[in-house]
């Protein structure tokens, strides 16, 4: 793939809030990404998405730096998963978890992180639009970023 692509560090859990923000603003400064918000998925789940757009070699350097670095097994086992070349965040409840929230932002905002809310709340009002079957049915929709 050459186009340009969202970076995302998905599954940190097992970080608390403080060392997801302190490893988000250390990726966000080492590899130049502008900003990010950080995403509350779950208690002790977040993921973070980062303003900048990047090819997807540079997409996967960055994570494979990330995940060993950070020591946490879910990153290098979300790492792994991405080799497909999308990466994939949860939009909408699952089970009994309700819809990631925004808990955090730092920089700037109007590049990828605007496009990623844009569709993102696109996709919260379909599935809030559909009837209690078709809810049922897409509950474990994911969004792709490409």
């Amino acid at each position: 793939m050459t186009g340009a692509v969202s970076l995302m560090l998905g599954d940190t859990i097992c970080l608390s809030f403080k060392n997801v923000k302190d490893w988000a603003l250390r990726v966000m400064r080492r590899f130049r990404l502008g900003g990010y918000i950080i995403l509350k998925s779950s208690e002790g789940n977040y993921h973070v998405v980062f303003d900048r757009k990047v090819t997807w070699s540079e997409n996967m350097d960055i994570v494979a730096w990330a995940s060993p670095e950070s020591r946490n097994k879910e990153l290098v086992r979300w790492l792994q998963m991405q080799c497909k070349q999308s990466s994939t965040l949860r939009v909408s409840p699952k089970k009994d978890k309700s819809s990631p929230r925004v808990v955090y932002r730092h920089g700037n905002q109007d590049g990828q992180i605007r496009g990623f809310l844009d569709y993102r709340q696109m996709m919260k009002g379909m599935i809030q639009n559909m009837n209690e079957s078709e809810r049922t049915l897409y509950a474990s929709h994911t969004m792709v970023m490409r």
